[in-house]
């Protein structure tokens, strides 16, 4: 086993991980539907404004990933966040690339010790591949549907999250350059 030696650690194994995070509620979103020629089909659209967060760890070489379902996208959520991720790998050095926003950066940010962050420029949501998941996530829940519920809008977006694999999850950020770099 190599070890990897950072901040006064031995650590087992270094993780390129890529994070964010998304919102997903009962407001759904119109998709494309099949029909028969001539019929214009029917979708339910729903506004009411409740949501939950999803926050999301990825990680492209193996497939591993680390999800958590939070009321807010807030510095003491991302902090909650955080050290979930750590004690998750408490072996691992996890170099974490994430966005700009606000609480990625706050100064009541605690990071725990086996992570470093790596910010991403501004305005560049393509360099995160963990954007295609989110994608992906909404493809396969939350397709032209009203979920009645903020509880069910949880309990189908965790199916939907579990029902990822890790070679889906490599096969979405996967990507060349991201490889090559590890």
């Amino acid at each position: 086993m190599d070890y990897v030696n950072l901040p006064g650690v031995m650590y087992e194994e270094v993780i390129l991980m890529f994070e964010d995070e998304a919102g997903f509620g009962r407001i759904n979103n119109p998709r494309r539907c099949l029909c028969p020629k001539g019929i214009r089909p029917v979708v339910p659209c729903l506004r009411v404004r409740e949501y939950r967060y999803a926050f999301g760890a990825v990680e492209p070489k193996k497939g591993r990933s680390h999800f958590l379902v939070l009321p807010r996208c807030d510095t003491r959520c991302m902090n909650y966040f955080l050290r979930d991720l750590s004690e998750q790998f408490p072996a691992s050095m996890i170099l974490m690339i994430l966005d700009g926003a606000s609480w990625h950066a706050s100064k009541g940010l605690v990071v725990p010790l086996n992570i470093l962050l790596f910010y991403l420029p501004p305005a560049t949501p393509e360099m995160n591949p963990i954007e295609q998941i989110w994608k992906e996530i909404r493809k396969h829940g939350f397709k032209n549907e009203i979920i009645k519920t903020l509880d069910k809008v949880i309990d189908r977006l965790c199916d939907t999250i579990l029902g990822l694999s890790a070679e889906t999850i490599k096969s979405i950020t996967g990507r060349d350059w991201i490889l090559s770099m590890i």
